[in-house]
């Protein structure tokens, strides 16, 4: 890689972990600064980013997943370049809130880490006239543990031990069970404070589907985007979450990378593979790569397989979907819709993701939604 392109991407990922809350941009550029923009836009390709800007004009709206919050704002600042007359507004509601608004009809495109269920594609036919409502799989990457306990650097926990943490059934870290996975950690006899999401999300989803795969017998909970465990406390969104455990000792949560990256410790996990797997991108990618596409039709929804054993696989990763009509998008906003999800889903925005902390989505899936994204309509 070229030295301009790192400093460039460094650039990005600054920028983007310092993404505030609200999102509340009207730009294509920082999350939380409103840079403006209301020249018109490009008419051919940008020589630099190759981003596409033929008639991509006007606001595009979106909603939904905080996981991808700071990929989308990486994305905006480098697409704004190309592409100054369309306005972007993407506010990380949380997967749930994304997927209502869009079938409310009030966004262009929604990020949920959880793929859409028959009964909400069935809802999105109301405002996708003559199509429905479609996954588009755009960002991947480790779900970390993360943990606030002083004097304890490296920990490793398994499915079970994390079930009864997050159940409330193991309430002191000094518990047998976590001794016998750290038997050389100087474990302290405080309460676990752990932390969960108090918004639905896919976040809860897909960690509470890594609870159910490997440790059955002790998550007994249906699962999906809204909590259901007993007791510990919550949190809005995946920031909320982060900054909890940054000023609470004892405390543990389940949160995207990109946000544990700044100032968290992060659990290696105890797949029952020959050692604990560390929350890295690169581990995230493996896992994903093994991931099925069980959509039908320009439906690209993907399996995970949760409690994977393979050497160097993580197995809590999530994949984030950017989901829009198939056919019947509004015609003021599908010009800009396609020429920013091509960007996303681009040979250089998906090399962003990895200095944010995300997982790249495997390049043979990320044809497949090029090619999807170039047929809607």
């Amino acid at each position: 890689m070229k030295l301009q392109r790192k400093n460039r991407l460094r650039a990005l990922s600054l920028g983007a972990l310092a993404v505030s809350g609200a999102l509340a941009l009207t730009a294509c550029g920082s999350d939380d600064t409103n840079t403006g923009g209301g020249s018109s836009a490009s008419s051919s390709s940008n020589a630099k980013n190759n981003i596409e800007c033929k008639d991509a004009k006007g606001q595009l709206l979106g909603n939904g997943s905080s996981a991808q919050a700071n990929a989308i704002d990486a994305w905006r600042q480098t697409f704004s370049q190309a592409c100054s007359g369309v306005q972007i507004n993407y506010k990380p509601e949380g997967s749930g809130a994304g997927v209502t608004a869009f079938n409310q009809g009030q966004v262009a495109f929604a990020g949920s880490d959880s793929a859409l269920k028959p009964e909400e594609v069935a809802a999105s036919k109301k405002v996708c006239s003559g199509g429905q409502g479609i996954d588009l799989p755009m960002v991947g990457g480790p779900i970390a543990v993360a943990y606030n306990l002083d004097g304890v650097d490296n920990l490793v926990l398994d499915g079970p031990t994390l079930a009864k943490i997050f159940d409330s059934k193991i309430t002191k870290w000094n518990d047998a069970a976590i001794k016998k996975l750290n038997p050389d950690a100087k474990l302290p006899a405080t309460k676990i404070q752990a932390f969960h999401r108090s918004d639905e999300s896919g976040t809860t989803d897909n960690f509470t589907k890594y609870l159910k795969a490997t440790a059955a017998s002790d998550w007994k909970y249906e699962g999906g985007k809204a909590w259901q465990a007993k007791g510990g406390q919550s949190a809005q969104g995946s920031s909320g979450l982060a900054q909890q455990v940054k000023q609470t000792s004892g405390s543990i949560t389940y949160v995207e990378l990109s946000y544990a990256k700044d100032g968290l410790k992060t659990v290696d996990i105890d797949t029952g593979a020959s050692a604990p797997v560390k929350a890295t991108t690169e581990n995230a990618s493996k896992a994903i790569a093994d991931a099925k596409v069980v959509g039908t039709g320009k439906d690209l929804a993907l399996e995970l397989n949760y409690a994977t054993k393979a050497d160097g696989a993580y197995p809590i990763t999530l994949v984030t979907y950017e989901i829009v009509c198939d056919k019947g998008n509004k015609s003021d906003t599908l010009a800009a819709t396609k020429s920013f999800l091509t960007y996303m889903a681009s040979e250089e925005g998906q090399g962003a993701l990895s200095d944010l902390g995300y997982a790249p989505i495997p390049a043979e899936i990320n044809a497949k939604v090029r090619e999807t994204v170039a047929s809607i309509s």
